[in-house]
Protein backbone atom coordinates (compact mmCIF):
# COMPACT_ATOMS: atom_id res chain seq x y z
CA UNK A 1 0.00 0.00 0.00
CA UNK A 2 1.86 3.24 -0.87
CA UNK A 3 1.79 5.99 1.19
CA UNK A 4 -1.28 7.82 -0.81
CA UNK A 5 -3.42 4.91 -0.05
CA UNK A 6 -5.93 5.31 2.85
CA UNK A 7 -5.62 4.23 6.27
CA UNK A 8 -7.24 1.28 6.92
CA UNK A 9 -9.66 0.94 9.44
CA UNK A 10 -8.85 -2.34 11.11
CA UNK A 11 -11.76 -2.07 14.02
CA UNK A 12 -14.59 -1.59 11.48
CA UNK A 13 -13.26 -4.15 9.88
CA UNK A 14 -13.44 -6.04 12.56
CA UNK A 15 -16.74 -5.28 13.51
CA UNK A 16 -17.81 -6.13 9.74
CA UNK A 17 -15.92 -9.71 9.91
CA UNK A 18 -18.67 -11.82 8.74
CA UNK A 19 -19.14 -14.68 11.06
CA UNK A 20 -18.81 -14.39 15.04
CA UNK A 21 -15.29 -13.23 16.35
CA UNK A 22 -15.03 -11.80 19.82
CA UNK A 23 -11.42 -11.11 21.44
CA UNK A 24 -10.44 -12.96 24.97
CA UNK A 25 -7.89 -11.32 27.33
CA UNK A 26 -5.92 -13.81 28.68
CA UNK A 27 -7.79 -14.06 31.72
CA UNK A 28 -10.39 -14.88 29.68
CA UNK A 29 -12.53 -11.36 30.05
CA UNK A 30 -14.58 -10.32 26.58
CA UNK A 31 -12.24 -7.38 25.09
CA UNK A 32 -14.44 -6.58 22.15
CA UNK A 33 -17.04 -8.68 19.83
CA UNK A 34 -17.93 -7.98 16.37
CA UNK A 35 -21.53 -7.45 15.27
CA UNK A 36 -21.85 -10.89 13.89
CA UNK A 37 -20.71 -11.93 17.62
CA UNK A 38 -23.54 -9.61 19.31
CA UNK A 39 -26.93 -10.30 16.91
CA UNK A 40 -26.23 -14.19 16.91
CA UNK A 41 -25.12 -14.78 20.40
CA UNK A 42 -28.23 -12.83 21.71
CA UNK A 43 -26.05 -10.27 23.90
CA UNK A 44 -25.18 -6.76 23.46
CA UNK A 45 -21.77 -5.52 23.58
CA UNK A 46 -22.13 -3.56 26.63
CA UNK A 47 -23.29 -7.14 28.25
CA UNK A 48 -20.07 -8.78 26.62
CA UNK A 49 -16.93 -6.55 27.12
CA UNK A 50 -15.34 -6.45 31.14
CA UNK A 51 -16.98 -9.56 32.12
CA UNK A 52 -15.58 -13.39 31.77
CA UNK A 53 -16.99 -15.72 29.02
CA UNK A 54 -18.49 -18.23 31.69
CA UNK A 55 -20.24 -15.87 33.29
CA UNK A 56 -21.75 -14.52 30.50
CA UNK A 57 -22.46 -17.94 28.83
CA UNK A 58 -22.31 -20.69 31.65
CA UNK A 59 -23.73 -24.12 31.29
CA UNK A 60 -27.26 -24.89 31.41
CA UNK A 61 -27.36 -26.00 35.36
CA UNK A 62 -30.47 -27.88 34.54
CA UNK A 63 -28.21 -29.93 32.91
CA UNK A 64 -25.91 -31.93 34.79
CA UNK A 65 -24.46 -33.77 31.87
CA UNK A 66 -23.70 -30.19 30.24
CA UNK A 67 -20.05 -29.92 29.17
CA UNK A 68 -19.81 -27.44 26.89
CA UNK A 69 -18.20 -24.93 29.42
CA UNK A 70 -15.54 -27.37 30.35
CA UNK A 71 -15.07 -27.97 26.58
CA UNK A 72 -14.25 -24.23 26.07
CA UNK A 73 -12.14 -23.80 29.42
CA UNK A 74 -10.03 -26.82 28.00
CA UNK A 75 -9.10 -25.51 24.72
CA UNK A 76 -9.26 -21.82 25.96
CA UNK A 77 -6.24 -23.34 28.83
CA UNK A 78 -4.13 -25.00 25.86
CA UNK A 79 -4.29 -22.02 23.69
CA UNK A 80 -2.50 -20.01 26.38
CA UNK A 81 -0.81 -22.49 27.88
CA UNK A 82 1.07 -23.48 24.36
CA UNK A 83 0.53 -20.45 22.13
CA UNK A 84 -1.35 -22.00 19.34
CA UNK A 85 -4.71 -22.47 17.71
CA UNK A 86 -7.32 -24.86 18.93
CA UNK A 87 -9.96 -26.50 16.66
CA UNK A 88 -12.83 -27.65 18.83
CA UNK A 89 -15.20 -30.42 18.08
CA UNK A 90 -18.83 -29.24 17.45
CA UNK A 91 -20.03 -28.58 20.50
CA UNK A 92 -23.64 -28.18 22.55
CA UNK A 93 -23.51 -25.42 23.93
CA UNK A 94 -27.60 -24.02 25.39
CA UNK A 95 -28.01 -20.41 25.90
CA UNK A 96 -30.29 -18.99 28.12
CA UNK A 97 -33.20 -16.42 27.12
CA UNK A 98 -32.87 -13.16 27.87
CA UNK A 99 -36.36 -12.68 27.45
CA UNK A 100 -37.26 -15.47 29.58
CA UNK A 101 -34.57 -15.80 32.49
CA UNK A 102 -34.85 -19.36 33.28
CA UNK A 103 -35.50 -20.08 30.14
CA UNK A 104 -32.16 -22.26 27.90
CA UNK A 105 -32.27 -22.50 23.73
CA UNK A 106 -30.63 -25.23 22.80
CA UNK A 107 -27.26 -24.04 20.52
CA UNK A 108 -25.24 -25.45 18.84
CA UNK A 109 -21.45 -23.98 18.40
CA UNK A 110 -18.41 -24.79 16.26
CA UNK A 111 -15.51 -22.98 17.84
CA UNK A 112 -11.93 -22.47 16.88
CA UNK A 113 -9.39 -20.41 19.16
CA UNK A 114 -6.19 -18.65 17.99
CA UNK A 115 -3.21 -16.41 20.05
CA UNK A 116 -2.28 -13.23 19.57
CA UNK A 117 1.47 -13.25 20.35
CA UNK A 118 3.41 -9.94 21.73
CA UNK A 119 7.38 -9.61 20.52
CA UNK A 120 8.14 -11.84 23.18
CA UNK A 121 5.59 -14.91 22.35
CA UNK A 122 3.69 -14.54 25.27
CA UNK A 123 -0.40 -14.61 24.55
CA UNK A 124 -2.02 -11.06 25.10
CA UNK A 125 -5.56 -11.79 23.12
CA UNK A 126 -7.20 -15.01 22.28
CA UNK A 127 -9.48 -14.53 19.12
CA UNK A 128 -12.51 -16.41 20.21
CA UNK A 129 -14.18 -17.47 16.10
CA UNK A 130 -17.70 -19.33 16.94
CA UNK A 131 -19.91 -20.57 13.70
CA UNK A 132 -23.28 -20.92 14.57
CA UNK A 133 -24.62 -24.09 13.19
CA UNK A 134 -28.00 -24.92 15.43
CA UNK A 135 -30.24 -24.48 12.50
CA UNK A 136 -28.33 -26.65 10.33
CA UNK A 137 -28.61 -29.42 13.10
CA UNK A 138 -32.31 -28.47 13.82
CA UNK A 139 -32.84 -29.56 9.56
CA UNK A 140 -31.14 -32.34 9.43
CA UNK A 141 -32.51 -33.77 12.59
CA UNK A 142 -36.25 -32.74 11.06
CA UNK A 143 -35.42 -34.49 7.94
CA UNK A 144 -33.91 -37.67 8.88
CA UNK A 145 -36.71 -39.61 10.16
CA UNK A 146 -37.81 -41.55 13.21
CA UNK A 147 -34.72 -44.14 13.09
CA UNK A 148 -32.34 -41.74 12.10
CA UNK A 149 -33.59 -39.75 15.79
CA UNK A 150 -33.49 -43.05 17.36
CA UNK A 151 -29.81 -43.59 16.69
CA UNK A 152 -28.67 -39.95 17.54
CA UNK A 153 -30.12 -39.88 20.89
CA UNK A 154 -28.56 -43.22 21.60
CA UNK A 155 -25.38 -42.03 19.88
CA UNK A 156 -26.00 -38.78 22.37
CA UNK A 157 -26.69 -41.27 25.36
CA UNK A 158 -23.35 -43.24 24.08
CA UNK A 159 -21.00 -39.31 24.24
CA UNK A 160 -22.34 -38.44 27.77
CA UNK A 161 -21.38 -41.73 29.43
CA UNK A 162 -18.33 -41.62 27.59
CA UNK A 163 -17.78 -38.29 28.81
CA UNK A 164 -18.25 -39.86 32.74
CA UNK A 165 -15.98 -42.64 32.18
CA UNK A 166 -13.14 -39.39 30.70
CA UNK A 167 -13.99 -37.38 33.94
CA UNK A 168 -13.41 -40.18 36.23
CA UNK A 169 -10.35 -40.61 34.21
CA UNK A 170 -9.60 -36.91 34.83
CA UNK A 171 -10.22 -37.24 38.77
CA UNK A 172 -7.69 -39.87 38.74
CA UNK A 173 -5.15 -38.40 37.19
CA UNK A 174 -5.91 -35.43 39.44
CA UNK A 175 -5.04 -37.55 42.24
CA UNK A 176 -1.95 -38.90 40.93
CA UNK A 177 -0.69 -35.06 40.44
CA UNK A 178 -1.55 -34.19 44.04
CA UNK A 179 0.28 -37.44 45.29
CA UNK A 180 3.43 -36.13 43.12
CA UNK A 181 3.60 -32.68 44.28
CA UNK A 182 3.43 -33.93 47.85
CA UNK A 183 6.44 -36.44 46.81
CA UNK A 184 8.46 -33.81 45.30
CA UNK A 185 7.84 -30.98 48.04
CA UNK A 186 8.91 -33.80 50.84
CA UNK A 187 12.11 -34.86 49.23
CA UNK A 188 12.78 -30.98 48.38
CA UNK A 189 15.19 -29.17 50.69
CA UNK A 190 12.85 -26.26 52.84
CA UNK A 191 14.07 -22.47 51.75
CA UNK A 192 16.39 -21.66 54.35
CA UNK A 193 19.75 -19.73 55.23
CA UNK A 194 22.63 -21.70 54.35
CA UNK A 195 25.15 -20.55 56.60
CA UNK A 196 25.29 -16.47 56.30
CA UNK A 197 24.68 -16.61 52.81
CA UNK A 198 21.30 -15.49 50.60
CA UNK A 199 19.54 -18.30 49.24
CA UNK A 200 15.68 -18.12 47.33
CA UNK A 201 14.32 -21.63 45.83
CA UNK A 202 11.26 -21.73 44.05
CA UNK A 203 9.44 -24.87 42.43
CA UNK A 204 6.78 -23.90 40.10
CA UNK A 205 4.57 -27.16 38.99
CA UNK A 206 3.33 -26.93 34.80
CA UNK A 207 0.10 -26.66 34.17
CA UNK A 208 -2.69 -29.42 34.04
CA UNK A 209 -3.18 -32.79 35.88
CA UNK A 210 -0.78 -34.87 33.96
CA UNK A 211 2.37 -32.60 33.67
CA UNK A 212 4.01 -33.34 37.07
CA UNK A 213 7.75 -33.79 36.50
CA UNK A 214 10.83 -34.93 38.07
CA UNK A 215 12.96 -31.59 38.32
CA UNK A 216 14.97 -30.66 41.82
CA UNK A 217 17.20 -28.78 43.61
CA UNK A 218 19.92 -29.18 46.78
CA UNK A 219 21.63 -27.43 48.75
CA UNK A 220 24.50 -28.61 50.61
CA UNK A 221 26.96 -27.18 53.17
CA UNK A 222 30.29 -28.33 52.68
CA UNK A 223 33.55 -27.98 54.74
CA UNK A 224 34.69 -24.14 55.50
CA UNK A 225 33.20 -21.08 54.24
CA UNK A 226 31.79 -23.57 51.12
CA UNK A 227 28.34 -24.89 49.50
CA UNK A 228 27.44 -27.74 46.80
CA UNK A 229 24.17 -26.45 45.01
CA UNK A 230 23.17 -28.52 41.99
CA UNK A 231 19.38 -28.92 40.00
CA UNK A 232 18.01 -31.79 37.67
CA UNK A 233 15.12 -32.91 35.55
CA UNK A 234 14.44 -36.69 35.09
CA UNK A 235 12.28 -37.77 32.04
CA UNK A 236 9.15 -38.48 32.58
CA UNK A 237 6.15 -37.31 34.48
CA UNK A 238 4.22 -38.59 37.70
CA UNK A 239 5.08 -40.42 40.50
CA UNK A 240 7.57 -42.53 38.51
CA UNK A 241 9.77 -39.24 37.67
CA UNK A 242 9.05 -38.29 41.31
CA UNK A 243 10.39 -41.60 42.85
CA UNK A 244 13.92 -41.13 40.64
CA UNK A 245 14.10 -37.92 41.65
CA UNK A 246 14.25 -38.41 44.82
CA UNK A 247 16.38 -41.22 44.37
CA UNK A 248 18.79 -39.15 42.44
CA UNK A 249 18.64 -36.28 44.32
CA UNK A 250 19.40 -37.95 47.64
CA UNK A 251 22.57 -39.84 45.73
CA UNK A 252 24.01 -36.34 44.61
CA UNK A 253 23.78 -34.89 48.03
CA UNK A 254 25.73 -37.66 49.44
CA UNK A 255 28.58 -37.53 46.89
CA UNK A 256 28.88 -34.03 47.08
CA UNK A 257 29.84 -34.49 50.54
CA UNK A 258 32.55 -36.55 49.84
CA UNK A 259 33.72 -35.89 46.59
CA UNK A 260 36.82 -33.74 45.44
CA UNK A 261 34.38 -31.73 43.05
CA UNK A 262 31.33 -31.39 41.20
CA UNK A 263 32.85 -33.45 38.28
CA UNK A 264 33.18 -36.30 40.42
CA UNK A 265 30.17 -35.96 42.34
CA UNK A 266 28.32 -36.38 38.67
CA UNK A 267 30.82 -39.34 37.93
CA UNK A 268 29.38 -40.93 40.76
CA UNK A 269 25.45 -40.00 40.28
CA UNK A 270 26.26 -41.50 36.73
CA UNK A 271 27.16 -44.75 37.37
CA UNK A 272 24.15 -44.89 40.07
CA UNK A 273 22.02 -44.11 37.67
CA UNK A 274 22.88 -47.36 36.04
CA UNK A 275 21.00 -49.32 38.40
CA UNK A 276 17.98 -47.07 39.21
CA UNK A 277 14.78 -47.61 36.31
CA UNK A 278 13.64 -44.34 34.59
CA UNK A 279 17.14 -42.73 35.21
CA UNK A 280 18.46 -42.83 32.10
CA UNK A 281 18.59 -39.07 30.02
CA UNK A 282 18.54 -37.49 33.56
CA UNK A 283 20.20 -34.02 33.36
CA UNK A 284 22.01 -32.04 36.05
CA UNK A 285 24.55 -29.72 36.68
CA UNK A 286 25.98 -29.15 40.14
CA UNK A 287 28.19 -25.84 41.30
CA UNK A 288 30.82 -25.86 44.31
CA UNK A 289 31.20 -22.37 45.55
CA UNK A 290 34.42 -21.58 48.25
CA UNK A 291 33.38 -18.25 49.21
CA UNK A 292 37.39 -18.20 50.76
CA UNK A 293 38.61 -18.53 47.06
CA UNK A 294 36.18 -16.35 45.24
CA UNK A 295 35.97 -19.54 42.86
CA UNK A 296 33.38 -21.59 41.50
CA UNK A 297 34.05 -25.28 40.55
CA UNK A 298 30.91 -26.91 38.16
CA UNK A 299 30.19 -29.98 35.85
CA UNK A 300 27.05 -30.42 33.64
CA UNK A 301 25.33 -33.55 32.83
CA UNK A 302 23.41 -32.62 29.80
CA UNK A 303 22.05 -29.47 32.02
CA UNK A 304 21.07 -25.38 30.89
CA UNK A 305 24.53 -23.75 31.70
CA UNK A 306 23.93 -22.17 35.16
CA UNK A 307 24.06 -18.03 34.81
CA UNK A 308 26.75 -16.08 36.44
CA UNK A 309 25.19 -12.25 36.74
CA UNK A 310 27.85 -9.99 37.31
CA UNK A 311 26.90 -6.97 40.20
CA UNK A 312 27.62 -4.52 37.07
CA UNK A 313 24.92 -6.04 34.94
CA UNK A 314 26.98 -8.72 32.53
CA UNK A 315 25.95 -12.29 32.63
CA UNK A 316 28.28 -15.33 32.14
CA UNK A 317 26.71 -18.54 31.44
CA UNK A 318 29.01 -21.46 33.12
CA UNK A 319 29.41 -23.90 30.00
CA UNK A 320 33.07 -25.08 29.66
CA UNK A 321 32.20 -27.91 31.39
CA UNK A 322 29.07 -29.94 29.58
CA UNK A 323 28.73 -33.53 29.39
CA UNK A 324 25.86 -35.84 28.06
CA UNK A 325 23.25 -36.68 30.22
CA UNK A 326 23.07 -39.94 33.19
CA UNK A 327 23.14 -42.93 30.88
CA UNK A 328 23.77 -41.66 27.56
CA UNK A 329 26.82 -43.50 26.97
CA UNK A 330 27.89 -46.99 27.91
CA UNK A 331 31.54 -46.43 28.70
CA UNK A 332 32.40 -44.75 31.81
CA UNK A 333 34.62 -41.62 31.68
CA UNK A 334 35.42 -38.79 34.34
CA UNK A 335 33.28 -36.20 33.88
CA UNK A 336 34.77 -32.75 32.95
CA UNK A 337 35.33 -29.87 35.18
CA UNK A 338 35.54 -25.79 35.22
CA UNK A 339 35.95 -23.18 37.10
CA UNK A 340 35.19 -19.92 37.28
CA UNK A 341 36.06 -16.70 39.59
CA UNK A 342 33.62 -14.39 41.37
CA UNK A 343 32.99 -10.96 42.97
CA UNK A 344 31.30 -10.13 46.24
CA UNK A 345 27.83 -9.06 45.04
CA UNK A 346 27.44 -11.04 41.64
CA UNK A 347 24.51 -13.61 41.70
CA UNK A 348 24.55 -17.44 40.86
CA UNK A 349 21.47 -18.97 39.14
CA UNK A 350 20.65 -22.25 38.58
CA UNK A 351 17.17 -23.44 36.97
CA UNK A 352 15.63 -26.32 34.85
CA UNK A 353 14.29 -26.43 31.27
CA UNK A 354 10.70 -24.93 31.98
CA UNK A 355 12.37 -21.53 33.06
CA UNK A 356 13.22 -20.94 28.98
CA UNK A 357 12.49 -23.62 27.09
CA UNK A 358 9.36 -22.80 24.57
CA UNK A 359 8.34 -24.85 21.71
CA UNK A 360 9.10 -24.37 18.31
CA UNK A 361 12.23 -21.39 19.65
CA UNK A 362 15.80 -21.58 19.53
CA UNK A 363 17.74 -22.18 22.83
CA UNK A 364 18.86 -19.41 22.83
CA UNK A 365 16.70 -16.81 22.63
CA UNK A 366 15.50 -18.23 25.63
CA UNK A 367 18.93 -17.64 27.60
CA UNK A 368 18.79 -14.23 25.97
CA UNK A 369 15.84 -13.54 27.78
CA UNK A 370 16.99 -15.19 31.30
CA UNK A 371 20.20 -12.94 30.04
CA UNK A 372 18.34 -9.66 29.94
CA UNK A 373 15.57 -10.46 32.92
CA UNK A 374 19.10 -11.14 35.20
CA UNK A 375 20.55 -7.75 33.85
CA UNK A 376 17.16 -5.30 34.65
CA UNK A 377 17.14 -6.65 37.97
CA UNK A 378 20.18 -6.83 39.11
CA UNK A 379 19.83 -4.33 42.66
CA UNK A 380 17.08 -7.18 43.84
CA UNK A 381 17.74 -9.46 46.63
CA UNK A 382 17.43 -12.95 45.74
CA UNK A 383 14.05 -13.35 46.95
CA UNK A 384 12.69 -10.52 44.49
CA UNK A 385 15.01 -11.43 41.79
CA UNK A 386 13.81 -15.35 42.07
CA UNK A 387 10.00 -13.97 41.68
CA UNK A 388 11.11 -11.39 38.99
CA UNK A 389 12.35 -14.11 36.52
CA UNK A 390 9.08 -16.24 36.97
CA UNK A 391 7.00 -13.28 36.37
CA UNK A 392 9.32 -12.23 33.35
CA UNK A 393 10.45 -15.75 32.18
CA UNK A 394 7.08 -18.38 32.41
CA UNK A 395 4.15 -17.99 29.94
CA UNK A 396 0.92 -15.41 31.76
CA UNK A 397 -1.16 -19.21 32.01
CA UNK A 398 1.76 -21.10 33.14
CA UNK A 399 4.69 -23.02 31.70
CA UNK A 400 3.89 -26.75 29.98
CA UNK A 401 7.31 -28.33 32.09
CA UNK A 402 8.04 -27.82 35.58
CA UNK A 403 10.64 -25.32 36.85
CA UNK A 404 13.03 -25.23 39.92
CA UNK A 405 15.15 -22.71 40.27
CA UNK A 406 17.96 -21.75 42.71
CA UNK A 407 19.23 -18.11 43.40
CA UNK A 408 22.46 -17.70 45.36
CA UNK A 409 23.75 -14.29 46.23
CA UNK A 410 27.71 -14.56 46.28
Amino acid sequence: MSASDPAIDYRAVFHALPGMVALLTPELVYADANEDFVRNSGRSLAELVGRNVFEVFPDNPNDPAATGARNLAASLGRVLAEGERDTMALQRYDVESRERPGEWQERYWSPINAPVLDSRGRVVLVVHRVEEVTELIRARSRSAGDRSRVLEAELYTRSRELQQVIERLRLAHAREREVALALQEAMLPAPRLVGDHQVAVRYQPAVGALNVCGDWYDLVELPGDRMAVAVGDVVGHGLDAAGVMGQLRSALSAASRVSQGPGQALEVLGLYARSVEGAESTSAVSVHIDWTTHRLAYSSAGHLPPALARADGTVVFLDAATDPPLGARPEHLPRPQAEQAFEAGDTLVLYTDGLIERRHEDIDTGLGRLADSLTGHRKDGPEELADALLLDLLPAAGATDDTALVVIRL
